[in-house]
């Protein structure tokens, strides 16, 4: 009731983030409308399809992390294609990123909640990728079902950054990667470090990850959310949908301009 008179798609857009998914976006934008008297749906991004969200918008951010770190291997002259990649969280942004990855051919290899991770040396598949909905539906905050299901193994109480791989992506909240973990990944024979969470990595874990292998750092790696919150204001305005082909080939384009 306070916050409407400080937002509008011309002043501040709200959008959604930890604990703030399409049913709290939806509540703060059914609001506005009632103090309004107006659609104005360019105000609040993250919303429902039925008034003005767009496709893709759960999936973005962990879409454009990989569409970045794609650039940036084509850069060098390498493929994601067959690369074992660490994921921390089970959140949109971990589900986004674990599914843009199987359709590519990576394999994901974990998932991290505040009970622990789990480590699935087969890759998470569609399936898993859809159990991830279950997951975060239950309101638990926990991975250990996962294990559970699919025959993977869990490791109750630790972060995933001791698993050896080729990416990793931290994926969860802030301040989750320090430098400890970051020469164990280091060590561990890890490429390139994709700062997908706000701040995911400390200022010491970024230190030490810039002068050893590759990071992308959250400002560029993790816009994929912002960039599709954008082109939802883009078909608001329009008073238009595009097609998940169209989103979805629009955010891989931003993203591989954001690394050239």
């Amino acid at each position: 009731n306070e916050l409407y008179k400080y937002i509008d798609a011309d002043i501040d857009v709200p959008a959604g983030d930890i604990g703030v998914g399409g049913r709290e976006i939806g509540y703060l934008y059914g609001q506005y409308r009632k103090i309004r008297g107006a659609f104005e749906n360019g105000t609040i991004t993250g919303k429902g399809r039925s008034f003005g969200g767009s496709v893709i918008r759960p999936e973005a951010t962990g879409y454009g992390a990989v569409y970045y770190v794609e650039a940036v291997m084509k850069h060098e002259n390498d493929d994601i294609k067959g690369k074992s990649v660490v994921v921390s969280g089970f959140g949109n942004v971990a589900w986004g990123i674990c599914k843009k990855l199987a359709e590519l051919g990576a394999k994901a290899v974990t998932l991290s909640g505040p009970d622990g991770y789990i480590y699935d040396e087969k890759g998470i598949t569609q399936e898993g990728v859809d159990y991830m909905l279950e997951l975060r539906a239950s309101n638990n905050d926990v991975v250990e079902p996962y294990a559970a299901k699919f025959g993977a193994k869990f490791f109750a109480k630790k972060k995933p950054w001791e698993v050896k791989c080729d990416i990793a992506f931290p994926c969860a909240i802030q301040n989750e990667l320090n430098e400890e973990d970051a020469k164990q990944l280091v060590a561990n024979g890890c490429q390139m470090v994709v700062e997908t969470s706000n701040m995911g990595c400390t200022a010491e874990a970024v230190k030490y990850l810039n002068s050893h292998i590759t990071f992308a750092p959250g400002k560029a790696a993790n816009a994929g959310g912002v960039a599709v919150s954008g082109l939802e204001m883009s078909q608001n305005s329009m008073r238009y949908s595009w097609t998940a082909e169209e989103v979805d080939q629009k955010l891989s384009q931003i993203m591989k301009d954001i690394q050239d």
